[in-house]
């Protein structure tokens, strides 16, 4: 696993004919990505791909940022279903987020999905749950939801929700996290004197 480079846009063809054919399977929405924005996405640095041993192709993900670098998007998740239930799901979205947080230390991640098991790597990762007025208001992140089959759903909602779970990562709250858990260490340290 690797960050992607100008010699894995190779693999971009595959990857969106994998997330296409993987949410008509599901029966979920997927906001359609090209083979040329996914190229683009490797030459910028902002995409993780995951190779066999062999060399070939075993999953994705890329970043993209909204409101001038205050959101990050962890999306495109994707992984050959060869390689699926191994945990490469789980290896990739860590990988990514680690890109995230190196490029955009301050920037908040998010993620919408309809699936369980990256909700549930999200919620590893300390994202939460949240409405969608707490995700980037920026109408560029919002016209990539057009291409979904239940951007109606959005549409009708004002989007204020849909039928994907949005998930937001906040770096500040994550701060406040560790600094109570380190006070409340400190207290029982001390009553321990």
């Amino acid at each position: 696993m690797k960050v992607a480079t100008a010699e894995d846009t190779i693999w971009a063809q595959t990857i969106c004919d994998e997330m296409e054919s993987s949410a008509k399977s599901r029966g979920t929405g997927i906001a359609k990505r090209s083979p040329e924005y996914i190229k683009l996405k490797m030459l910028e640095g902002k995409a993780v791909v995951a190779l066999s041993k062999d060399g070939e192709w075993a999953g994705f993900c890329y970043i993209e940022t909204w409101g001038h670098g205050e959101y990050v998007a962890n999306s495109g998740l994707i992984v050959s279903p060869k390689f699926r239930k191994g945990g490469l799901a789980k290896k990739i979205k860590l990988e990514v987020f680690a890109l995230s947080r190196r490029k955009y230390p301050a920037a908040k991640i998010f993620g919408l999905t309809t699936g369980l098991a990256v909700m549930k790597i999200n919620s590893d990762l300390g994202y939460r749950p949240v409405t969608y007025s707490e995700l980037t208001n920026d109408e560029e992140f919002w016209k990539g939801c057009r291409s979904c089959v239940n951007f109606e759903i959005l549409t009708l909602k004002e989007r204020k929700n849909c039928l994907c779970t949005a998930m937001l990562y906040d770096p500040a709250q994550d701060r406040e996290r560790k600094f109570n858990t380190l006070l409340s260490d400190t207290e029982d340290s001390s009553s321990d004197l």
